[in-house]
């Protein structure tokens, strides 16, 4: 996209001051937005805290099919991308290996990662389909007393509609080209059922996906590599057996099939020299069951759930392997130095194990069990002091094999029957009980206080064992080790807002937020199961929510800074292959957002949103500039990949073209700031992530009812090569791997529902 172009968003966004929240759920009617983030029902902008809400029609219209697609819709709200299956949710630029900083939420369940071999578990969050969805809230800033760890930096929520008492149904589906690739389809279909009138009802949804890649495999001579199916579905069960109880009974069920999305810089664009294939598998089942019971004035709520999630990777490490098969190489393995040279056996010998995995990959396979639940009583909002107070209740167990495999050296595909080089197990087991309760009261019709705390415990056990060792990758064989860490703590929130209009909302708050430590078993360290400990921060804001004009123009802004202590951050072995987690110092985030939306004339819809954020360290991390710690960072520097600024902008206007037609036209675009991949610029692994606009529209014809539309659409339009993600390390031997948005696709969406 030409810069100028780019320019234009920012200026457009910057005058608007605004986001996707109240603009997009109010750009037809103006009605109010009803939303349940501090677990009872409040109007959106009389609501005292930073909070997003994006409707069910904004997100179809606009084409957004996962939690990844809704970065341009509100303000500090990004993703580090991997890919599918393999993306880290960050608000705030509270960006961190680990367990999740931001809490995911599929209606009252939270889902988590899995950890992997790098105990990464926020590296892999679950992506559900949004298809059917009510809203979808981002809660911005520490959420630690009404959802407790993992919300140390936000909150995301999306809500599914539910089961009603009518016969109705949709169907959703999308002919499209990508450019650099092939044809893709998709298509989604709902049906709502009612069993039995007021009393049962059924709402099942579908979906299936299939985008042709646009990545070509250069060394093994294959086209569009990265070829995407997924498919699925969700069964919702609605009982009301009195109008005082509503019991929903939930079942989700996700499959997603892909080779790595990743390129390498310097083959060129959209082209990989991987020496293997690098699938991915991930199954992800999600079963929940929520009760709610209203007393009169007092909600009693229950709910839980159970997951399962099977996610299997290959990486390539065939350069790293081959890389070893030198002399020097040779003698530092065997004899304990370059200077140390190998005699002719040992070298004769040495060649051949390394010729033996000269193609060869990482295999990880992991499979996580999860269990949640959950009891509170809330109260209904009708008075001047409302109250929630809760327990908390989660159990986590993770698998993990993590084989390095020979491959295919002509076709790259892993070999069968497994042909293992090394191996090691991983079994980690992390258990959470927590009580909280949110006290609000109004002090005057205008002023309300609010205080909220949490008392939290997790105990977390992880034992491992290398069965299998190598040379190569300095694997050596231990015998099964455990680990466990155990701790307890408070988190708090202050709450004061003051209405100084009926239309204008000030309000200013210090909240707290946590999550858990753990231990690495990483290859390359003496002590392999090393600890690492729980982090924290506070963060302070002060907001103001404006809605202005006789409604039709919103506009919200809020400050903050975060201190971030003890933080988690990955590091890496000396040699530069392997990372791991440790705690390195602290950081402080200052930050602004700024939200809104107007709607001018009937029909016509604008919002907007920008952040800025200054993430940087406060102190030098432990050993920084030494080889024992290559990646650590010095007072000053930034936090991988957070953007210093980013911006997005939409406008939708509906038309009316005769009686029954109305013309549709939508323009959603966006722009996100430059990053670094590691603490120092200097550092050799370091890259630098530049910035990038994209840019969406759909134009069409739609039934004025809605009861049916035709569209045509166009997604990246000026085609930009826009870099998510670059990295490098030395398993990668010095080559840049990046990520990037998927090339101009153009399509064709047909939707209609009964």
């Amino acid at each position: 996209m030409n810069r100028t172009f780019g320019t234009s968003i920012l200026l457009a966004a910057t005058a608007l001051a605004g986001v996707s929240t109240a603009a997009v759920a109010q750009e037809s009617t103006g009605d109010e937005i009803i939303i349940t983030a501090l677990k009872r029902d409040t109007n959106l902008q009389d609501t005292p805290i930073s909070i997003s809400a994006i409707t069910g029609d904004s997100i179809a219209n606009s084409g957004v099919q996962s939690i990844a697609d809704l970065n341009s819709s509100v303000p500090s709200l990004s993703f580090v991308d991997g890919g599918p299956s393999q993306r880290r949710v960050v608000i705030r630029g509270i960006q961190a290996s680990g367990e999740p900083t931001v809490g995911t939420y599929y209606d009252e369940t939270p889902v988590t990662g899995v950890m992997g071999a790098g105990n990464d578990a926020g590296g892999s969050t679950p992506e559900l389909r949004l298809f059917d969805v009510e809203r979808v809230e981002v809660l911005r800033g520490p959420q630690g007393t009404l959802y407790g760890s993992g919300s140390m930096g936000g909150t995301l929520r999306v809500i599914y509609r539910k089961p009603g008492n009518e016969f109705e149904g949709a169907v959703d589906t999308s002919l499209s080209a990508t450019q650099n690739g092939g044809a893709n389809f998709e298509g989604s279909a709902m049906l709502n059922v009612p069993i039995v009138q007021d009393k049962v009802a059924v709402r099942a949804t579908g979906f299936y996906r299939n985008a042709d890649g646009y990545i070509d495999n250069t060394t093994l001579g294959i086209k569009d590599i990265n070829e995407q199916k997924n498919y699925g579905g969700r069964l919702l069960l609605r009982l009301t057996p009195t109008e005082a109880l509503t019991i929903d009974a939930a079942a989700y069920i996700n499959r997603s099939r892909t080779d790595t999305p990743s390129w390498t810089l310097s083959s060129g664009k959209y082209n990989s020299d991987a020496l293997t294939r690098q699938p991915m598998r991930d199954d992800v089942e999600l079963y929940s069951l929520t009760a709610n019971y209203d007393f009169g004035g007092v909600v009693l709520t229950a709910a839980g759930s159970y997951m399962e999630r099977d996610l299997s990777t290959v990486s390539d490490v065939s350069r790293f392997i081959r890389s070893t098969r030198t002399a020097a190489g040779c003698g530092a393995r065997l004899n304990g130095g370059a200077a140390n040279p190998c005699t002719g056996q040992q070298l004769t010998d040495y060649y051949a194990l390394v010729d033996g995995q000269s193609s060869s990959a990482l295999f990880p396979q992991q499979t996580m069990e999860a269990w949640t639940a959950e009891l509170r009583l809330s109260s209904d909002g009708s008075g001047p002091f409302n109250w929630t107070v809760g327990g908390f209740f989660s159990d986590r167990d993770v698998h993990v094999e993590n084989p390095q495999v020979n491959t295919d050296p002509v076709t790259g595909a892993v070999i069968y029957p497994l042909q293992i080089a090394t191996s090691r197990y991983i079994n980690d087991s992390l258990r959470q009980v927590a009580v909280f309760g949110q006290f609000s009261y109004d002090v005057t019709d205008r002023l309300n206080l609010t205080v909220g705390g949490r008392y939290f415990r997790y105990d977390k056990d992880i034992n491992g064992e290398t069965t299998l060792g190598s040379i190569l990758v300095g694997a050596v064989v231990r015998p099964l080790s455990f680990v466990d860490s155990s701790e307890d703590g408070t988190a708090f929130k202050f709450n004061a807002s003051y209405k100084i209009t009926d239309d204008v909302l000030f309000y200013a708050e210090a909240s707290q937020g946590f999550r858990p430590g753990g231990a690495n078993q990483v290859i390359g360290l003496a002590q392999e199961l090393t600890p690492y400990q729980s982090d924290s921060l506070w963060n302070y804001e002060a907001g103001l929510k404006t809605t202005l004009l006789d409604r039709k123009l919103t506009l919200n802004v809020d400050v903050f800074q975060i201190d971030w202590s003890d933080m988690q951050i990955t590091t890496r072995t000396p040699n530069g292959a392997f990372a791991y987690i440790g705690n390195a110092g602290s950081a402080r985030i200052r930050g602004l957002e700024l939200e809104g939306s107007l709607r001018p004339v009937d029909g016509l819809s604008i919002s907007g949103n920008l952040a800025y954020l200054d993430a940087k360290l406060t102190e030098d991390q432990p050993n920084a500039g030494t080889a024992v710690a290559p990646a650590a960072g010095f007072d000053g520097d930034r936090i991988p990949f957070v953007p210093k600024f980013t911006a997005g902008l939409s406008m939708q206007y509906v038309w009316g073209m005769t009686e029954s037609l109305n013309g549709f036209f939508r323009v959603d675009a966006n722009h996100v700031g430059g990053s670094w991949s590691d603490f120092r610029p200097a550092y050799i692994y370091t890259r630098y992530i530049d910035d990038y606009e994209l840019a969406n529209v759909r134009v069409g014809i739609e039934e004025a009812d809605n009861a049916w539309g035709v569209y045509v659409f166009v997604n990246n339009l000026f085609n930009d090569t826009a870099i998510t993600r670059s990295t490098s390390s030395a398993i990668a031997q010095n080559r840049t791997l990046v990520n990037s948005a998927a090339p101009r696709t153009i399509g064709l969406n047909l939707r209609t529902k009964f």
